[in-house]
């Protein structure tokens, strides 16, 4: 690693002891930053600001406030950003001794990250994970202060696992401090707390250059330089050498043109060629080499036939420095040299540099080098990128696979080699979250020469690229295409394509634009399941998926059931992540709340389980609505806070239907009406015709529990309108019928009350006929309605949507009510009134307590409980922790320290009254 010397570019005393000149405020912060964390709290700091704006003076500065404490640092460098995991090691690698304390899939993670031992690739937020329990621990000992210069030129997975421990962090005696330039385009570390730098005023600017010149200065260069450097501080340090040097007399030269860190780069490079031929030559390679390893710096300048003295004249000039490791002055020189090289001598300095690295301790910076030492086509050293690409997969280095594979791509001269490298580069960009890249790989791939089956995988990558845009409407037809095409090629992998298009084409729903789900299924139909072992789960989801969309409901139920028992017992974490989600909802399309409730369960237990944590927003969206069905809001709010936290750790975003249907169930208008519009027309500019269904359906569930019926009714209708909406069409059927009845559109209601009675008598289940029974005694008189009230009192009792027996016990109550029997309807709705309160369904309870006053009962207001003032996160620590699960353990599911977990409980006793864990079931 070439580390930048941490030289103060403004280090002379200024506004007061230890202060920088002209940085008394930012100084300030820094020692408030101090003080913060040696009380015990974490900080997270971005410096932001120009090159040779004085960041790493200021880290210089806090390392100087922090000296009694421990201080860990470390620094880009742009060499080094398609390494993954170079970054991080650099800053952990003090630490690793005590990895053994941390849980074992962590410590794993951290292992195969860093190369220490061979295991499957790491997800980078489980090894985020691992770093934040590693860094913790070391600061539960002493202070601990990471600072990371350069961090704009951090490896991208080292940038992102830096950036989710930076949000992670609560409650520990730790700091993060990055300095970094400005950053255009995606930044790791945007939205984190930051402190930018300006230039000096103009008083501090003459100051330094006053205080740091060797002599006597002519006023008129003196006031060119502070022309030109415009406060900033390595350009007043270093702007004087060029001009004292290489300028007229009379100091009246030119301006200098261009930015700010230009002319600093052309004053360096007067500097250096001053210096003697192989002085120069010699600078060049260490510039060009990465580490800063003064034994290859030797070795390389024997082979150049140089001594290593011959770095002498820079060591003297204040270039360069040569101890333990390489440093230059400043990032600026290291890049001003390097960039006005010659490419044939930077060329040749890499080949020295590749044939001085050792190949089998350092193979993936020998074969950097190697591909910056040729412009022509050369298969050995296209071969060694690739396995390097291979090693940075193994270690979860996706992105820096990806850059691998890229440059083997343009090295490689046969064209069917090259175009096969070109699309697996593409492959890994788009793992790798930049389709951009992938699309550009993707044209150098088709540029080539392609086998049948390549192009199809081509296919399969741009149509993949456009679901990752979020482009359902352009993704779906390429699918389906794509499917199409492989199967004659390959068979398993065209009917895993035909799920993929399936899967969109669900997500798609009413909002298809020219493909639909039955025309991708009746394609689906007519590929044959692979020969040799039984139907893999895969195979039995898109019969039973196919077989929904080309025949009839009831076609469809044994098919359907066979899929969910299948997926039920698939034990490849890789396949639960990837179909769990769209076998679940055909679980819940059939009403089956048993295989509903266990596949999402099970979805969300493995995302954890192997730290899959893209995958476990999207598993925690589908808890949630398990949870609203269960009346369990609480547990469902407490996974749309988690979903919050994970978005932010890694930056993304996406719009959590989940989150619609919990705000209906809790019937607060005011916060639920623009959720659900603005869910809506999310989903609608997406092109996702299932997230407008299931938003319709949460505006009917809370319109009905508002007693709103007429407003129910027109949201119900939407909702319902497209029967392959799978799962919200059926839901929004069950709506549909209590609001017409209700609003007084009786034949609206009857005809919703036979499309929904087809189904669920083809479902067979408690859930399905105990809704029907509910549906069907609001269109029912006397006897009849009654015996199917209770029917549906009784049926889902007997299941875990007990929020829908709630609804039967009010519509049963209100019956009652109606009926004049005053006294049975309070039975029916004492009991909704117990569940709704309990549940936290706030209009469904008011609904209720108007019934049960107008049967001349009294209400009393439920007073709050201690609980109540719990934080989301606060109630799911504490849950976690009254179920018997230890501080790590419950770190390990939040994503938290153990420390902070601590510290969320002790909030949590104190709020509760009580002094111990023994005591938290009770007090919940």
């Amino acid at each position: 690693m070439l580390l930048c010397s941490p030289r103060a570019a403004v280090s002379v005393s200024g506004d007061g002891p230890g202060q920088l000149r002209g940085r008394r405020q930012e100084c300030d912060a820094l020692d408030e930053l101090v003080s913060e964390v040696e009380a015990g709290r974490s900080a997270v700091l971005v410096l932001r600001g120009d090159a040779g704006i004085g960041k790493s003076a200021l880290l210089d500065h806090l390392t100087a406030r922090a000296a009694r404490h421990r201080v860990a640092r470390g620094a880009g460098a742009e060499s080094e950003m398609e390494l993954p995991f170079a970054g991080l090691h650099q800053l952990c690698a003090p630490f690793l001794g005590r990895a053994d304390s941390l849980p074992a899939p962590q410590r794993q993670a951290l292992a195969t990250a860093f190369g220490i031992s061979a295991g499957p690739p790491p997800d980078r937020f489980l090894v985020g994970l691992a770093v934040l329990g590693l860094l913790t621990e070391v600061a539960a000992e002493q202070p601990l202060f990471c600072l990371v210069d350069d961090a704009q030129w951090l490896d991208r997975v080292s940038a992102q696992t830096l950036a989710f421990v930076a949000r992670r962090m609560l409650a520990e005696p730790l700091a993060l401090i990055f300095a970094s330039r400005e950053q255009r385009g995606h930044d790791e570390f945007a939205n984190l707390p930051e402190l930018t730098l300006g230039g000096l005023d103009d008083s501090a600017s003459r100051a330094l250059v006053d205080a740091t010149a060797d002599g006597p200065m002519d006023p008129r260069i003196r006031d060119r330089v502070l022309a030109e450097a415009r406060g900033n501080p390595l350009a007043l340090l270093e702007l004087p050498h060029s001009h004292t040097q290489s300028e007229p007399a009379d100091g009246l030269g030119l301006p200098g043109s261009g930015p700010v860190t230009g002319r600093i780069e052309r004053s360096y490079l007067v500097r250096v060629r001053s210096l003697p031929a192989a002085t120069q030559r010699l600078l060049l390679t260490a510039a060009a080499e990465p580490i800063g390893d003064v034994a290859l710096l030797r070795r390389a300048a024997e082979r150049l036939d140089l001594g290593l003295d011959a770095v002498g004249p820079a060591v003297t000039a204040g270039l360069l420095d040569v101890k333990a490791l390489v440093r230059f002055r400043h990032p600026l020189l290291r890049s001003a040299i390097y960039r006005s090289a010659g490419l044939a001598e930077l060329r040749e300095t890499h080949r020295v540099l590749a044939e001085v690295t050792d190949p089998v301790l350092d193979p993936d910076r020998r074969a950097w080098h190697l591909a910056r030492a040729t412009v022509r086509p050369d298969e050995a050293i296209a071969a060694e990128l690739e396995s390097s690409a291979g090693r940075a997969l193994a270690r979860g280095g996706t992105a820096a696979a990806a850059a691998f594979l890229a440059h083997a791509a343009v090295l490689t001269p046969h064209p069917q080699h090259k175009a096969t490298r070109a699309l697996a580069a593409a492959q890994a960009k788009l793992r790798a979250g930049a389709p951009t890249a992938a699309r550009d790989l993707l044209a150098l791939a088709r540029s080539g020469v392609l086998d049948e089956l390549g192009q199809a995988r081509a296919d399969l990558v741009q149509a993949r690229i456009a679901f990752a845009s979020s482009r359902v409407d352009e993704a779906l037809p390429l699918l389906l295409a794509t499917a199409r095409r492989l199967v004659p090629l390959d068979a398993g992998l065209a009917r895993e394509t035909f799920l993929d298009s399936l899967s969109a084409a669900v997500f798609a729903g009413r909002l298809a634009s020219g493909t639909s789900a039955r025309e991708v299924a009746v394609a689906a139909q007519r590929t044959p399941v692979p020969v040799g072992g039984p139907p893999r789960a895969a195979d039995l989801l898109l019969n039973a998926l196919t077989t929904r969309f080309t025949g009839t409901y009831g076609d469809a139920v044994a098919a359907s059931r066979d899929a969910v028992r299948a997926f039920l017992q698939e034990t490849d974490p890789e396949n639960i992540l990837r179909w769990s989600w769209l076998a679940s909802a055909l679980a819940a399309e059939m009403w089956d709340d048993e295989g509903w409730t266990a596949l999402v369960t099970r979805q969300v237990r493995t995302a954890r389980a192997v730290g899959a944590l893209t995958e476990l927003p999207l598993a925690l969206n589908s808890r949630v609505v398990v949870h609203t069905s269960a009346g369990e809001l609480d547990a469902a709010a407490l996974c749309i806070s988690e979903i919050v936290r994970l978005q932010e750790a890694a930056d993304s975003s996406f719009t959590s239907y989940g989150a619609l249907a919990l705000a209906a169930w809790q019937g607060r208008e005011r916060e639920a009406g623009p959720l659900i519009e603005t869910g809506a027309d999310d989903a609608a500019n997406r092109g996702e015709g299932i997230g407008v269904a299931v938003a319709r359906r949460a505006e009917a569930v809370l319109l009905n529990s508002l007693g709103r019926y007429e407003e129910a009714y027109d949201a119900a209708r939407l909702a319902s309108a497209h029967p392959q909406d799978l799962v919200a069409a059926n839901w929004g059927l069950v709506e549909l019928v209590e609001a017409a009845a209700r609003s007084g559109h009786h034949e609206e209601a009857e005809s919703a009350l036979v499309r929904l009675a087809r189904v669920t008598d083809a479902a067979a289940t408690d859930w399905g006929l105990g809704v029907q029974a509910r549906s069907r005694a609001l269109l029912s008189k006397g006897g009849a309605a009654e015996a199917l009230y209770r029917e549906a009192v009784d049926r889902l009792g007997r299941t875990r949507v007990v929020a829908e027996k709630a609804r039967a016990h009010l519509l049963y109550g209100e019956w009652l009510r109606r009926e004049g029997r005053r006294i049975d309807a309070r039975e029916q709705l004492r009991e909704a009134h117990a569940l709704f309160a309990r549940f936290g369904a706030e209009a469904f309870a008011e609904r209720v307590v108007r019934e049960l006053r107008a049967t001349g009962e009294t209400v009393a207001q439920r007073g709050g409980a201690a609980s109540a003032t719990l934080t989301a996160q606060e109630r799911q620590i504490a849950q976690l922790a009254s179920e018997g699960l230890t501080n790590p353990e419950i770190g390990a599911q939040l994503f938290l320290s153990p420390h902070t977990v601590e510290w969320h409980l002790r909030k949590v006793y104190a709020k509760l009254g009580i002094t111990s864990r023994r005591s938290l079931r009770t007090a919940l």
